[in-house]
């Protein structure tokens, strides 16, 4: 049986649904369930992703269905689909969840091509989306004031430009680097790390010395290390997903090239991890949350992961997390706005004040009107791989993880 990933606050979170919500509860009819669509890719590259986020988020709902009955007196229904982190397939799956299966929200999406080009669909229709993962961040700005006036597309990770500007205080104040080298996947998730990254150097006075670009598939990366390294980087930065960022670390390492390197949350794939082996040793990355940590919040969920999935099933820690997060505050919200109504999901998410707790954070006012981000940089911290695995790169960072970092109002 599945059981709360709070047991010892059950009976409180419980009383305070139930009083808050029971008239909602009294008048639904039994039979009806709530539609919520799920996308992301659970097969290919990016399946690490998608799996855990999907797994998080299932995990979430199974809770809420089990111990409160769902939501608005209905149980969660799931509606999931696969788009292999496909940007058309992608807009083919919000096609169909908004049109035909007639969800009330959508919650996933890990890719920020796929994101960049669906997003308009809920937009349009006026769906809530609560993005678990892709970190693009455009995803969020596009329909921000005063580019719209009411803003659909709401995130649970960080945005590329919150972790690059935190990337690129620790390259350039932290360690003093000036001479920076960067490789990313031709991917909108590449371009927009990429991007991001150089405006954030640039408020250092720095520029790259170098700017490389490989594909997906691609798994010989000499090319694109000759050329950084000849333009004499001091440090490499990589984006892209778990296969081709292993084979970038394997590349390196033949080359003999012991330059420090950087790399999207992404290195905490499993297939990064392993396909990588001692390669990946010493690559740093930027993350919201570490499997490892001493926080009791966090290993209690990822005991739980385990007792449901398997001990090895976490092949994404992050994508887990924010996934699980992502659905707690949906909940939250809808059982706030007392409807399925788009528009009034869209304002409970913004006026959202209660304290939903989740893994990454208490979500004490992840959104307002103007702000859909509900990760800011110091909740952020530097992870390093050790020995396959993600560990805190600093041992100060591993002591305060047994606070929780709160979004900066």
């Amino acid at each position: 049986m599945i059981t709360p990933l709070f047991p010892q606050r059950r009976g409180r979170f419980l009383s305070a649904l139930c009083l808050a919500f029971g008239l909602a509860a009294s008048s639904a009819h039994a039979e009806d369930t709530v539609k919520i669509g799920l996308s992301g890719p659970f097969s290919g590259g990016s399946a690490p992703m998608g799996v855990s986020m999907r797994s998080g988020i299932r995990m979430a709902v199974d809770e809420i269905n089990t111990y409160v009955g769902g939501v608005l007196g209905r149980k969660i229904e799931l509606i999931e689909r696969d788009d292999a982190a496909n940007p058309d397939k992608g807009l083919a799956i919000a096609e169909e969840l908004v049109s035909k299966v007639k969800v009330v929200a959508t919650v996933g999406i890990v890719n920020t091509g796929v994101a960049l080009k669906s997003i308009d669909v809920y937009q349009n229709a006026k769906v809530p989306v609560v993005v678990a993962v892709s970190t693009g961040s455009e995803v969020t700005q596009r329909f921000a004031p005063p580019n719209a006036s009411a803003n659909y597309v709401f995130r649970m990770s960080p945005r590329t430009g919150v972790s690059n500007a935190f990337l690129a205080r620790h390259l350039v104040e932290a360690r003093g680097f000036r001479q920076i080298g960067i490789l990313a996947d031709d991917t909108g998730y590449g371009e927009a790390e990429m991007g991001d990254l150089v405006k954030a150097l640039a408020t250092h006075g720095v520029t790259p010395v170098r700017v490389e670009r490989f594909g997906i598939g691609d798994r010989d990366m000499r090319a694109q290390l000759d050329a950084v390294r000849a333009a004499g980087a001091q440090a490499l930065v990589m984006y892209g997903i778990g296969p081709e960022l292993a084979a970038i670390a394997k590349t390196r390492l033949e080359m003999g090239w012991t330059v420090p390197t950087f790399a999207s949350w992404t290195v905490s794939m499993r297939n990064f991890l392993d396909q990588a082996g001692p390669a990946g040793d010493g690559v740093m990355t930027v993350q919201s949350f570490i499997p490892g940590s001493e926080n009791s919040r966090h290993r209690q969920f990822v005991s739980e992961f385990a007792t449901r999935y398997g001990k090895d099933a976490m092949e994404s820690a992050m994508s887990a997390a924010q996934g699980y997060d992502a659905m707690r505050v949906l909940f939250n919200a809808m059982s706030l706005a007392g409807s399925d109504d788009g528009d009034r999901i869209r304002l409970a998410l913004e006026q959202l004040n209660r304290g939903v707790e989740g893994v990454v954070t208490t979500y004490i006012r992840p959104f307002t009107a103007e702000d859909h981000d509900a990760i800011t940089e110091n909740m952020l911290v530097l992870g390093v791989v050790r020995q396959g695995r993600i560990d805190y790169a600093f041992k100060e960072d591993a002591q305060r993880s047994f606070a929780v970092r709160r979004k900066e109002q």
